[in-house]
């Protein structure tokens, strides 16, 4: 548990006291006593190792429902991993993520490896202070080589957006460019700590960083799909609302 102490000191001034039958003498010099206090508040926390050993503690929040998958029905098998169901069968569904990293992907044999879903890197907003609006170089011949190859299609975007005008401009960036295929995934938004380079959010508060999340993914609901927002643990523990 995680136990904050508040220390309150009390500054306690001597009195002068009477004594005697009807005369008041001085008791003593005035004296100065401080008093510690100590208010002990436990909290429920939980902690969590990111990718590179850092260990993390963040406070366990009771208005957040706790996840209800029992850990022990994760399956791999065959380079794959899989969720099963009380009875045994699998209920979890296979997908990778592909942006113009991945420049070349033969269609036919991620499906025949199982594969079920595709979530392609639609684009990403520039770092520096244009912040320039960037189409990923292999949406369009990824989303088309998954679909054609009978997989389902979701998107998402990297956003450096600094304010709510900036990331309602990057939901509509990827609704224009989403309406002529067929999306059966989520509409993702990325937003991630940047690491070893600048970035345009530095500076931003935890507020601002959640409230793009609300403007962005509003936005793709208003418009008729599904949304989601992807960060790592960290960034969902610290940063996040």
């Amino acid at each position: 548990m995680n136990r904050r102490i508040l220390r309150t000191t009390v500054l306690a001034a001597g009195l002068s006291l009477a004594f005697g039958c009807g005369k008041q003498e001085e008791a003593g010099d005035r004296q100065k006593a401080e008093v510690e206090a100590a208010v002990v508040e436990e909290k429920k926390t939980y902690s969590f190792v990111d990718v590179e050993g850092n260990s993390y503690e963040a406070e366990l929040l009771d208005d957040i429902p706790l996840c209800t998958y029992d850990l022990d029905r994760i399956l791999e098998k065959d380079g794959r991993k899989y969720y099963l169901d009380g009875q045994g069968k699998a209920v979890s569904r296979l997908g990778i993520d592909v942006s113009e990293f991945q420049d070349q992907a033969d269609w036919q044999k991620v499906k025949e490896f199982g594969i079920e879903y595709v979530m392609v890197r639609l684009g990403y907003r520039g770092y520096g202070e244009a912040g320039t609006l960037v189409e990923d170089a292999m949406f369009r011949s990824h989303v088309e080589g998954a679909r054609a190859a009978g997989l389902d299609v979701g998107v998402y975007f990297f956003s450096q957006a600094v304010n709510e005008q900036e990331a309602l401009e990057e939901a509509r960036f990827v609704l224009d460019r989403i309406r002529e295929y067929e999306i059966f995934c989520p509409v993702v938004y990325d937003t991630e700590e940047i690491k070893f380079d600048t970035s345009r959010t530095e500076g931003l508060t935890a507020e601002e960083f959640t409230d793009h999340c609300i403007v962005f993914c509003d936005a793709v609901q208003e418009a008729g799909y599904d949304t989601m927002i992807y960060a790592n643990m960290k960034w969902m523990a610290f940063t996040l609302d």
